[in-house]
């Protein structure tokens, strides 16, 4: 536990953070993390967090070292989608008991363990998740691991990330470090060029990373790897020959995009791929990043061409939702990247923007609303559920988008709701998908069913149909206190 105190504490003095930046040197050595309450890391601890940055990983078998219900409760847990490989869908875990505890039995199920997914499956690498169980009762994974890779000649990686280390967020940059100490950097790939790039913190959620591709394909530019979205192990492996990257999720990456600009000289950005400006952004920013790494600059050009004709397209399809949507109040309740580049998608064709959430933005995310929405008080950092409540049900909302756990709320609310987190069924990053999320914004809005149910019931509104319910009812309860009054009769009791 020492080894991963040290590297815990190194995750936290991130001077790539701009939070970070304005502390003094002892506060930025005491860490990021807030002391965990009872019940808080649930769904979202370390371990949770490791396994959504590595698991859509496609090709790789991840095994889990604990008992069944780690597993069981962090698998499939996002919608990240594959082209592909199918072996990440399938749970890989040693199953731990109270006797293999007991008995000492943990590093010798897991060496089998690998031993069964090599002889089954044949995988390029495995990937192993310490849990807190094994952290606690010290079983040594990265020395099974080890062993386990000179024995069966594949890689097999050690994710020592147990859940009471801390946050979801301190997870997601403990896999990052499992990645550059392990993975990225042991393949040598023998067709590296002058236009490929990374892409750090895309998760091809509902397949959204397959609308934004197609756009770098027609100016020439590979995608040497993307971490994680449809990731493969050789591409993870070979990606520090790459001459540039983007972060698409600082908060869950940027320890890993700094640290390969530090040894491997690949200059990064923070950009995002959701709205019709910010796509075009991206896009001029990857193609400026490699022509400062020695690319033709005829790619500026080309990027500039494409820009035009994608914005030209896109626009004149928003321009059919613009006298639907024009003035619609939208609450967007999510956080991190989220929080700023949907509210600037969204501006954009004239939505106007109420609140948004900003728990999990950096104070580079809030500065940048700031600018978008030229008001402090549209943002929040956390607002409790029933504050939501009162504010929907006063109709100061005509939509919420946020993730399934306050679904409900809008519902009861009797307000549209649509989910923009990673449960997501339509992908929304780039041209198509600005248009996409314009859409489906549309169709849950103008959907007949909130018109049907806003209307008051036919006994509150109708004075006949009240009044006459009222007198039903009250027939009804004078003839049950006569029976009651009149007590048994002798039919009652049957024949004797």
């Amino acid at each position: 536990m020492s080894s991963l105190s040290a590297k815990i504490q190194d995750v936290f003095n991130e001077p790539a953070c701009d939070k970070n930046r304005g502390k003094d040197a002892k506060a930025r050595k005491q860490g990021c993390a807030k002391p965990l309450t009872p019940g808080a890391a649930a769904g979202g601890c370390a371990f949770d967090g490791a396994k959504i940055v590595l698991q859509p990983i496609t090709d790789v078998a991840h095994l889990v070292h604990g008992p069944l219900a780690c597993e069981g409760n962090s698998w499939d847990n996002r919608g990240s989608a594959s082209s592909g490989p199918t072996l990440w869908r399938t749970s890989f875990t040693t199953d731990l008991a109270a006797l293999d505890i007991v008995m000492g039995q943990g590093e010798r199920k897991l060496f089998k363990a690998i031993r069964q997914i090599k002889q089954a499956h044949a995988p390029p690498a495995i990937f192993v998740y310490s849990t807190c169980v094994t952290a606690l009762i010290g079983d040594d994974i990265e020395a099974v691991c080890k062993r386990a890779g000179e024995k069966f000649g594949l890689a097999v990686v050690p994710v020592n990330a147990p859940g009471l280390a801390g946050s979801k967020n301190l997870g997601n940059k403990l896999a990052g470090e499992a990645l550059l100490e392990h993975v990225i950097g042991t393949v040598e790939p023998d067709d590296a060029g002058p236009h490929d790039i990374n892409i750090l913190g895309e998760f091809n959620l509902s397949g959204e990373f397959w609308l934004v591709k197609p756009l770098l394909d027609r100016l020439g530019i590979r995608v040497r790897a993307c971490i994680p979205g449809d990731a493969r192990y050789i591409d993870v492996a070979s990606a520090h020959r790459a001459r540039a990257a983007m972060v698409v999720c600082s908060t869950a990456l940027i320890n890993l995009a700094r640290k390969m600009e530090e040894r491997w000289d690949i200059p990064f950005f923070e950009g995002s791929f959701y709205g019709i400006t910010d796509t075009s952004e991206a896009l001029r920013n990857i193609a400026e990043l490699l022509v400062r790494k020695g690319a033709d600059r005829q790619i500026l050009d080309r990027t500039e061409t494409l820009i035009a004709q994608e914005e030209a397209i896109a626009w004149k399809k928003l321009e059919a939702f613009r006298p639907r949507l024009q003035g619609k109040r939208v609450l967007l309740n999510t956080g991190g990247v989220k929080s700023w580049s949907v509210v600037h998608a969204l501006t954009e064709i004239g939505i106007e923007i109420v609140g948004t959430s900003v728990k999990k933005s950096t104070l580079e995310d809030k500065e940048r609303i700031k600018q978008i929405l030229k008001d402090d008080n549209h943002m929040f950092e956390q607002m409790p559920a029933r504050d939501l409540y009162a504010m929907l049900s006063e109709q100061k909302a005509d939509i919420m988008l946020s993730g399934g756990r306050t679904q409900f709320i809008a519902l009861k609310a009797k307000t549209p709701w649509l989910d923009i987190n990673q449960e997501r069924q339509h992908p929304y990053a780039g041209y198509d998908g600005m248009v996409e999320l314009v859409r489906q914004i549309d169709l849950a809005i103008h959907n007949p069913i909130w018109h049907q149910v806003r209307e008051p019931a036919p006994w509150d509104c109708q004075a006949d149909v009240k009044d006459e319910l009222q007198g039903t009812e009250s027939e009804a309860a004078t003839l049950h206190a006569a029976e009651e009054f009149a007590g048994p009769t002798a039919g009652d009791f049957g024949e004797f």
